[in-house]
């Protein structure tokens, strides 16, 4: 198995390894919440998966019932650390590439996992319709995005801390390159890929610095497992996590 060597020029790359070892070293909770929407969400099975903006391969061990795994990311760093991790299961193909220009046929793959991507990008719709192409009809999309409609800027925004309107559509920049999209403007994307939205859950539900030191991250992601799914549709948290499937593509006129 081996990485692929087309450069990623479009997602945001991680020059080294902080971004495991650091940043998801301290985020054990966020980690377990992740995980609670994905296993809830996920067909338990199938032929083929992609992971878009897989990263090191933190969520690759959530992907045991499907035959063929593809691991895309952008940075060649994160790709080689994956390789080591998981060089040795020829179930998975790691691969360095562009989430705008996946390197597979239309319909190839039964599911689609794209989690802590979107934020890298103002626009999502190029995202979520290259990743429209590539799952086959019928098939299973779970995408994460960083929710600009929470409860924590709709505060900030009452309080008058806060210039813009969490309720206006398009992205707002939290920090340079990293983006917080509307919920409407993100299913528009989906269904203008072809996409139907199943369910949605709510997600890093307790993000919140004061209760996070007083409560031990297992049982906030306890608490927050019982949650997600009823508050999904209010989209309440930092992240909503979305389960969508593709929808059947209108079949090409043929000559007589």
């Amino acid at each position: 198995m081996a990485a692929s060597e087309t450069p990623h020029p479009t997602l945001a790359t991680y020059e080294d390894l902080g971004y495991r070892d650091v940043f998801w070293a301290a985020r054990a909770y966020e980690n377990a919440c992740d995980r609670t929407a994905l296993r809830a969400m996920l067909p338990p099975a199938g032929e083929r998966l992609i992971e878009v903006g897989s990263g090191f391969g933190r969520l690759a061990d959530e992907y045991k019932g499907y035959s063929e795994v593809v691991l895309l990311d952008s940075s060649r760093v994160h790709v080689e650390a994956a390789l080591e991790a998981l060089g040795q299961d020829p179930r998975f193909h790691v691969t360095l590439g562009d989430a705008l220009a996946l390197p597979f046929p239309d319909g190839y793959f039964d599911a689609a996992v794209c989690v802590r991507v979107l934020h890298h990008f103002r626009d999502p719709a190029p995202v979520i319709a290259e990743l429209g192409r590539v799952v086959r009809d019928g098939g299973a999309l779970v995408i994460e995005y960083a929710n600009k409609r929470n409860l924590k800027s709709i505060a900030r925004r009452l309080l008058g801390r806060q210039d813009w309107s969490p309720f206006e559509l398009g992205a707002v920049e939290y920090k340079p390159l990293h983006y917080d999209h509307a919920p409407v403007s993100v299913r528009r994307s989906l269904r203008a890929a072809g996409f139907t939205v199943d369910r949605t859950r709510a997600a890093s539900l307790f993000r919140l610095p004061r209760l996070s030191r007083r409560l031990p991250p297992g049982a906030l992601a306890r608490i927050e497992a019982v949650l997600q799914e009823p508050l999904g549709s209010m989209t309440p948290g930092p992240s909503v996590f979305v389960l969508a499937r593709r929808s059947n593509r209108p079949s090409r006129p043929t000559s007589d």
